[in-house]
């Protein structure tokens, strides 16, 4: 039912590609890639399983979470000391690491619009920012948090995000597929996301902060495969198989603070507009989209696993994305409860 509605999806031209990769108790349920693209040099090709996506702020929870629970577990980065104590360019005192992990930092979402082409330092524009609200009362989702939170990972180990990343997150959990900044022979494995200018973008970060900050941010950055998102998410459904990250840390970043959110993480608490998962996920369900068209949820409950990979903004940022992940993980979830039926 619902990979009938992937490939309604492509007919209809809400979707330019996408690929699903769906897993219950380790068990492949579907992977299916669908649609195609129109890459750098003006030719069309077809989205396969294996196909490059930038994950955009899906590198918020499989970069820049892992990397700082990694750090709080050695003891060299603490939730409940202050931004500035890291970041001493960073004014507003009273902001604790923690807020930029659960989004309750006070920042607002985003920095003003600068065009790819255009020039801007992304910290000096942070360190400027005033708060919007008082941090540590109230969720409010903001992309600036996580890109203090990895300037702080790089001040902490003394790496760049994406060296430390690969090396300490991402090689040792096997997402081969997944980093920073794709090199010239991957970029040609990598879907390209919208048009700017002339030519579409391909392989190279489609979020200008992030693209502005040399391709590698805690907020976005990330290129990678639907298998690797879902193996990553695999990490954090079975913590006790990893031997990277404690166990008790990762269920930690897994439970529900406030506003259906965890640590870093989406947490469905059944309460309020249902998140891209959809209403009838059970509670407790977690996850993260990006806004190139990414999304993975887990489903603790029925050891369920949907990483579902997209450019939906290929054809311009205007989408219908937010709709369509609801149905299709509505549908998702539909059919696992009829097998268990």
């Amino acid at each position: 039912m619902y990979e009938n509605y992937i490939n309604s999806l492509i007919e209809n031209k809400e979707l330019p590609g996408a690929v699903l990769y769906v897993t219950k108790k380790k068990q492949i349920q579907c992977c299916k890639a669908v649609g195609s693209f129109i890459g750098a040099d003006e030719k069309n090709y077809p989205v396969k399983e294996n196909t490059l996506f930038d994950v955009a702020s899906l590198t918020k929870v499989v970069a820049t979470l892992p990397a700082s629970l990694l750090l709080v577990s050695k003891g060299d980065l603490h939730l409940e000391k202050q931004v500035q104590h890291y970041l001493p360019d960073f004014r507003h005192k009273k902001v604790k690491v923690e807020d930029l992990l659960t989004h309750r930092s006070g920042l607002p979402p985003d920095l003003p619009y600068v065009a790819r082409d255009g020039q801007r330092d992304v910290m000096e524009g942070i360190y400027q920012t005033e708060l919007r609200q008082d941090p540590g009362i109230s969720v409010a989702y903001s992309d600036l948090g996580m890109i203090l939170l990895g300037k702080i990972i790089e001040k902490i180990t003394g790496q760049p995000l994406d060296t430390f990343t690969k090396e300490h997150i991402f090689t040792p959990w096997g997402l081969q597929n997944t980093g920073y900044n794709p090199t010239s022979n991957m970029k040609a494995f990598s879907a390209s996301t919208e048009k700017f200018g002339t030519r579409y973008i391909q392989g190279e970060v489609h979020d200008e902060k992030a693209l502005h900050l040399g391709g590698v941010s805690g907020s976005a950055g990330l290129f990678s495969t639907a298998k690797d998102i879902a193996k990553f998410a695999e990490h954090f459904l079975y913590p006790e198989e990893q031997d990277i990250i404690p166990p008790d840390l990762m269920r930690l970043a897994t439970l529900h603070k406030q506003s259906n959110r965890g640590l870093g993480f989406e947490v469905w608490n059944r309460e309020g507009d249902p998140l891209s998962c959809g209403q009838n996920w059970p509670k407790g369900s977690f996850g993260h989209t990006g806004f190139t068209g990414t999304s993975v949820w887990v489903d603790p409950q029925n050891e369920l696993i949907v990483a579902f990979l997209t450019n939906a903004v290929h054809y311009g940022r205007s989408t219908n994305i937010r709709t369509i992940r609801k149905t299709l993980h509505s549908m998702i979830y539909s059919s696992i409860q009829g097998e268990n039926s």
